[in-house]
């Protein structure tokens, strides 16, 4: 038995391999954008964190929290990176 080994009808062109064909390309985040990216993210895991505590469920609560100063942790080390953002007087 013989297989035919046959090339997708799509092949996808740019920095997104997994692309579907005929959605938009995603432009990279410039540094600024991707620290406020991950500020909004801390802050969306907190309130997270805080509905959960609110419905008693603490061991949830707990984990959001951890995620969240993972995120603030990320955006705090991408701000001290050089090539991130331009040296502050």
């Amino acid at each position: 038995m013989f297989i035919a080994i046959a090339r997708p009808a799509v092949e996808p062109v740019g920095p997104d391999a997994v692309a579907v064909p005929g959605s938009p390309t995603v432009a990279p985040l410039t540094p600024r954008a991707l620290h406020a990216r991950l500020l909004d993210n801390a802050a969306a895991r907190r309130m997270r964190a805080r509905e959960r505590r609110l419905a008693h469920r603490d061991e949830d609560a707990r984990y959001w929290l951890a995620a969240t100063l993972t995120a603030v942790r990320k955006a705090g080390e991408l701000r001290c990176e050089d090539r991130s953002f331009a040296p502050l007087p």
